[in-house]
């Protein structure tokens, strides 16, 4: 009978490899404080900029757009994240998508109309939606080991149920303090200062990723031109 060999132990994780895990928890985490956002601020938005009072069509109109077009640009420059990845790299796209999310989020918080507000959460959505496909892959090339990508792709996703809990705590305190922070269009309104404290789990993001290491995988096929569309070989 022919023996089935072990399978190769994996190696343990370097401090730089700890390092890139921490950073892709806080960034799945991130990804849904983004997204839970938007039903913790929608009404006193939306009494704020267009004086709709829930219940009435108009809110229910608007309430649906502000849920469905944001998710839909998101959706479509997902798919779109994956040949941008191949193209400019993984870590690029990282930098340049969290930076696309977390300053329109923070733009979001000076809206003074609707259409502004609708606008800059697309580019949220975009942005977060874009980052996500990127982490997978970036992830998934940097730890080649089977097992242990298996982990780490497991563990760092199972962060991002973290970013109800931090957005949930992020309204509490706008809400707690409003009056102690500066005046935005003088007024305190707690929503405004939600939506920029989007920017602050993106600061050690941002300082961090560009010095990270980019894919292997990726650099090697770079430099080999390998990286083309499936759909140039029936041309």
């Amino acid at each position: 009978m022919t023996e089935t060999q072990p399978a190769t132990p994996a190696p343990p994780l370097t401090p730089v490899q700890w390092l890139i895990c921490a950073i892709a928890a806080l960034g799945f985490a991130f990804d849904i404080y983004e997204l839970l956002m938007l039903p913790l601020i929608i009404r006193p938005m939306m009494l704020e900029l267009a004086q709709i009072s829930p219940g009435s069509a108009a809110y229910n109109t608007w309430v649906g757009l502000l849920f469905y077009i944001p998710a839909v640009c998101g959706g479509i420059f997902g798919l779109i994240g994956g040949y941008l990845t191949d193209r400019y790299g993984r870590r690029t796209v990282l930098v340049w998508s969290i930076m696309l999310y977390a300053f329109s989020a923070f733009a979001a918080g000076f809206s003074t109309s609707l259409e502004m507000f609708l606008v800059l959460r697309c580019f949220t959505f975009v942005g977060f939606c874009v980052e996500f496909v990127a982490g997978i892959a970036w992830l998934a090339e940097l730890f080649p080991h089977p097992k242990q990508r298996e982990s780490v792709l497991g563990y760092t996703q199972a962060f991002s149920s973290l970013g109800g809990v931090m957005v949930t705590g992020a309204y509490y305190l706008a809400v707690t303090y409003a009056d102690s922070l500066p005046a935005i269009y003088e007024a305190h309104a707690p929503w405004r200062y939600t939506l920029m404290s989007g920017v602050i789990p993106a600061i050690p993001l941002l300082l961090v990723r560009p010095f990270l290491p980019e894919s292997p995988a990726w650099k090697e096929k770079k430099a080999a031109g390998t990286l083309k569309r499936p759909a140039s070989r029936f041309r």
